[in-house]
This record gives structure tokens, sequence and C-alpha cells, in this order.
């Protein structure tokens, strides 16, 4: 009978093998040390904007803390014949249901944006998927309408939160353009920078109840709309099957 001898070197080769493999499919933020070491990148993204010809833009507005310009949000983007997407935060549902109420019977869309508003990439799977789940069933509960579309907290993500996103059939939803009108900034300062940035198939970023919204919207809305841009939904613009997203975010509607 033949005897094999493994001899010393080729344990510690055989180990020294094990080591490595285990090293590079550690996972950090989402992305494998191999992916990093060998410079190939897997990282998924979310829909920053849509490849269009047409002159098609959507605005959206997340909603976390206040709800006193909502309804006037509303009701300038029935003045101008516009659709939005509303993004709302579960903490935000629960205090102002009259709210969710008014702008789903205004036919406009409403997306999650969690349960709590944290950094999702510092949670595991089961609290991102909770802080879902909780966030749509409260909105289901006023809209009867299920809830497709999902925007991270701070635009925070990783692999691991598009992961879950898409066990749960939702779409991830980021921006193109950033108004940055939480920060304080006058209306004209708000105007000026969609204006500046936008072109067909933007997502526009706003917040319900930013310092200068009302005014801002009002001059976003009249421009765009004078520029010949129509200003729709999120759920509008983008194509719901039957696309990819390259590595910029931007979705491109597969071709038959």
């Amino acid at each position: 009978m033949p005897i094999c001898v493994i001899n010393s070197k080729t344990i510690k080769l055989v180990v020294a093998m094990i080591l490595v493999a285990v090293i590079l499919a550690i996972s950090f933020n989402g992305m494998t040390s191999a992916q990093v070491f060998f410079g190939y990148n897997t990282k998924k993204v979310p829909i920053y904007a849509v490849e269009t010809t047409e002159k098609t833009v959507a605005i959206s507005f997340d909603s976390a803390w206040g709800a006193e310009k909502t309804l006037k949000i509303v009701e300038t983007l029935q003045e101008y014949n516009c659709n939005a997407t509303f993004f709302l935060v579960g903490f935000w549902v629960d205090k102002y249901p009259e709210m969710v109420k008014a702008i789903d019977n205004a036919g406009i869309e409403i997306g999650s944006h969690s349960n709590t508003h944290p950094d999702l990439t510092t949670l595991n799977a089961t609290q991102i998927r909770e802080e879902l789940t909780l966030c749509g069933n409260m909105i289901t509960a006023i809209t009867n309408k299920s809830v497709e579309l999902f925007r991270c907290p701070y635009g925070a993500y990783n692999n691991t939160v598009l992961d879950v996103v898409g066990e749960l059939n939702m779409i991830p939803i980021q921006w193109s353009v950033d108004s940055l009108d939480w920060k304080g900034l006058s209306a004209e300062s708000i105007t000026s920078r969609v204006l500046n940035k936008v072109e067909n198939g933007s997502i526009i970023l706003c917040h319900n109840n930013a310092d200068n919204i009302l005014d801002a919207l009002t001059m976003i809305l009249d421009r765009l709309t004078m520029q010949g841009y129509k200003v729709v939904s999120v759920g509008e613009l983008i194509s719901h099957s039957d696309y990819t997203i390259d590595r910029n975010g931007i979705q491109h509607k597969n071709k038959i």
C-alpha cells in the first residue's frame, strides 16, 4: 500500500492559502477584501438619475421633521400640474397620518425613508429589513397601497442595504440634484442650485419643511416648466423592470 507523506512545507503552504482565502472573503462596508486587493468593484448602487432624451425630471421631498409646509407644497405642485414623490420616515408617518392621507389623496407618490432615519450602513440585514418593513407597513395601513420606492437616510448605503431593499422588492432611489435646502439657503440660492444642475432624467432632492422651500419650489417649477421640462414623480420617471444601473447610478432601460 503506498504511503502518502506530507512534509511541513506543504502543510504551511496549505494553511497559508486557507488564511489568504478567508481574508479575501471578509467583507468591509459591503465590499470584499478581494475586490479591494485585486482592484475590481462589485459595489451596488441605487438609481441617481435616468437616461432619457425626453425633457422629464422628478422632484422629491424627504420628510422626517416637521410638516407645516407640506400641504402648501402639495397645493403648489397641483397649481403647476406637476407630480412628485414624498419619502416618509416612519416616525413622521406616525405623527402626521393626516398629512400622509392628504399627500396620497392628491395623487402624489409616497416612498419609504426608513422607520427611524438611522445610518443603515451601521446595521445588520435583520435590522435594515425591520426599518424598511415597519415604515412600509405604516404607510400601507393609511394609503392601502404598497410602497415600492426607498431612499436611504443620509444617502448612506452599501451592498447589504441594497440587497435587503431588493429582497423586499423595492427600488432604491438616490438623487442627482441636491437642492441643499436643509442648510437654510435662500429661495434664490436653492433655485439656482437646482437649475444649474438639472438635465433630462434628473432626480431632484428637496425637504418638505426646509426654511425657504415654498418660495423656492414656486420658482423652480415656474422656470422648469418655462424651459419645457415635465416634472413628475420618481415612479413616473424610472423604469420598474428590464433595466440596468451603471456605476454612476444612471438607470438605462434595456433594449429589446
